[in-house]
């Protein structure tokens, strides 16, 4: 059975990683801060999770970390200093004990689309393939679109308060949207799937706006309004403009104007053709499961 080196096993999506694994019976090894809360590395040991404290930017306790692994899979969460810095010595660490596959913490849209400049985070995870696409290790990004439970959240796109839709340029594009759950267990599949391809593309499902407002008022058995709140070059200068307005955004890593490239994001981008058929166990969350709060 296969070995995987989880990084980041004490996030939320790295977490759900690990339990897949377990029960999928792999072999799993986390890397994790010295300093990690206690607490957070015994709910993994008690998984049966090998836990080992390393210095992340002291590359020989990496490389000593990914010996004998079959994958090593980045859940990581951040900016430059830690999707760059902090997950390229990941990286060569791996490459230097011998893995054979890496899996980088690219869980978002399809960034490889977008224009330079137009979400902050995902250039971060652009300029991290550079040095991936350069490496002497197999590779293999995982695109899922948004994660599904942004839906809950009240967003413009779903504002429940408001009991409306909101949408930009188009309320017949299809956003793509997955599930931490299904993100979780698709990524333990192909960790320990030695033949996956440089990128795989996946989505629990894919909604319109008009699609979105429709099931919503089903589900909450009320009447969701369908609003039109302009288009993407007004969406694109009004990011620019809160960027510019509000710098000190640029060292977190979801300011406000970070969310709303997001939205840019997703009514600029989605995939027109998807991989969720390559492990057909997977049960996929529907949307409606998700505004219902039902899996």
């Amino acid at each position: 059975m296969a070995t995987i080196l989880i990084a980041g096993a004490t996030g939320n999506l790295g977490r759900r990683i690990v339990s897949v694994l377990i029960k999928k019976g792999a072999t799993v090894r986390a890397i994790v801060r010295t300093g990690t809360d206690r607490k957070k590395i015994d709910e993994l040991e008690q998984l049966g999770v090998e836990v080992i404290k390393a210095d992340m930017y002291n590359i020989d306790e990496v490389t000593k970390a990914c010996s004998g692994v079959d994958c090593v899979v980045s859940a990581l969460q951040g900016l430059r200093d830690v999707l760059i810095d902090t997950q390229a010595i990941l990286l060569h660490g791996a490459i230097a004990a011998g893995v054979p596959r890496f899996i980088p913490s690219d869980f978002s849209s399809d960034f490889t689309k977008l224009t330079p400049g137009e979400n902050r985070n995902f250039d971060i995870r652009r300029e991290f393939l550079g040095h991936l696409d350069e490496a002497s290790i197999k590779a293999t990004s995982i695109l899922n679109g948004a994660f599904a439970e942004l839906l809950t959240y009240n967003i413009p796109l779903l504002d429940f308060k408001n009991k409306q839709v909101g949408y930009w340029e188009n309320a017949d594009w299809q956003v793509d949207f997955s599930s931490m759950d299904d993100t979780a267990a698709f990524t333990a599949a192909a960790a320990m799937d030695p033949s996956t391809p440089r990128l795989l593309r996946i989505a629990s499902f894919q909604v319109s706006p008009r699609e979105l407002a429709t099931i919503a008022g089903e589900v909450k058995n009320t009447k969701f309004e369908l609003v039109r709140l302009g288009n993407l070059e007004e969406l694109a200068a009004y990011n620019r403009q809160e960027r510019a307005a509000h710098p000190e955004g640029e060292n977190e890593v979801f300011p406000r104007w970070q969310s709303s490239q997001y939205i840019q994001s997703m009514f600029t981008v989605h995939f027109d053709a998807l991989d969720n058929d390559r492990y057909p166990d997977l049960k996929w969350t529907s949307v409606r499961e998700v505004l219902g709060g039902t899996r």
